[in-house]
């Protein structure tokens, strides 16, 4: 005899009334949660704002923009200035020195947060743990001005506190300038970005810790599961799909070193090093006044942006994670 699979009406009237209840109109939804929306109103008018508004002007990238013409007086040159950009002698240096800090800062700088917040789960004295954490989220509140002058007092050839250490550890009486090396400039910035930006990275990956199942623990445990076992087979995996979601993000910034860090530790001598992308687009847009052709450096910087999350996050997919979106 052929089963019904069909539910009883009563099960499929209450499966209808739930859905309708699911599906509250606009205004019901507008009135109900005013305050949610009004509390996101702030970060919609400010993406709105200062993100999308702006978006613009990426149209002078394909004009010889003159600002008394404004945006519709400009003539079209099309990919002129990006034909410039990629033919130019400038290019390859630029993607070197922004591509290698890029490099620097994913083997250093990103994978420590990760591992300060699992030393931090480890701790077992509440006092310590929140007095670590405390003095390492500092660092990130600190302008990178003040960060640079640190740096200079510290490493100042003259009376700079380290330096005056590693000379008399070495037994070398010379003096070495090492805010002007360029051998010095790369390990100067990723240990500056180290110092402000770990312990606020923390929070992120403290907060997924947090959400670790106990239980989980104690099944290791009984199963005679060491520190280390427990670590590498219940904390780390419970922490992945975070650890995903901020290369994704991270990925993003690849291209993007930081103007202000990287134009506060730019001296003469260091300049064929220090020179990315960032500060180019400064010296060529402001000091140079080449608006249309910075700009076109800028969109060149955006678009790979782009390619780099959605082609990190189907790379992530391929690999068997959730990803972004």
């Amino acid at each position: 005899m052929a089963t019904d699979l069909a539910p009883p009406p009563e099960k499929a009237v209450t499966k209808a009334r739930r859905r309708r209840a699911d599906q509250v109109p606009l205004r019901t939804a507008l009135t109900r949660y005013r305050w949610l929306y009004l509390m996101l109103l702030p970060g919609v008018a400010y993406f709105a704002i200062f993100k999308y508004l702006p978006m613009y002007g990426v149209t002078i990238a394909f004009q010889d923009f003159l600002p008394f013409l404004g945006y519709s007086g400009s003539p079209w040159v099309g990919f002129k200035h990006f034909e410039e950009l990629f033919a130019g002698p400038d290019f390859g240096r630029l993607m070197f020195n922004t591509l290698l800090l890029a490099l620097l800062h994913i083997v250093f700088v990103f994978p420590a947060p990760i591992i300060v917040a699992l030393l931090l789960n480890e701790l077992r004295i509440n006092f310590l743990k929140r007095s670590v954490q405390s003095l390492i989220y500092i660092p990130h509140f600190l302008s990178w001005t003040i960060i640079a002058s640190l740096t200079y007092i510290l490493f100042a050839a003259d009376f700079g506190v380290i330096s005056g250490w590693i000379r008399e550890l070495s037994g070398d009486t010379a003096k070495i300038d090492y805010m002007a090396q360029e051998e010095w400039f790369r390990p100067l910035i990723i240990l500056q970005q180290l110092w402000k930006q770990t312990g606020w990275g923390t929070i992120i990956y403290l907060a997924a810790l947090a959400g670790v199942d106990p239980n989980l623990y104690e099944a290791a445990r009984m199963d005679g599961a060491g520190r280390f076992r427990q670590l590498w087979h219940v904390t780390l995996p419970a922490i992945r799909p975070t650890v995903v979601v901020m290369a994704i993000l991270a990925s993003g910034n690849l291209l993007d070193s930081g103007f202000e860090q990287i134009w506060l530790m730019t001296t003469s001598l260091n300049r064929s090093v220090a020179d990315v992308f960032d500060t180019y687009v400064y010296y060529a847009g402001i000091t140079q006044g080449a608006i249309s052709y910075s700009t076109a450096v800028g969109l060149f910087k955006g678009v790979a942006g782009v390619i780099l999350i959605f082609g990190s996050n189907w790379l992530a997919k391929r690999l068997g994670q959730r990803g972004l979106f």
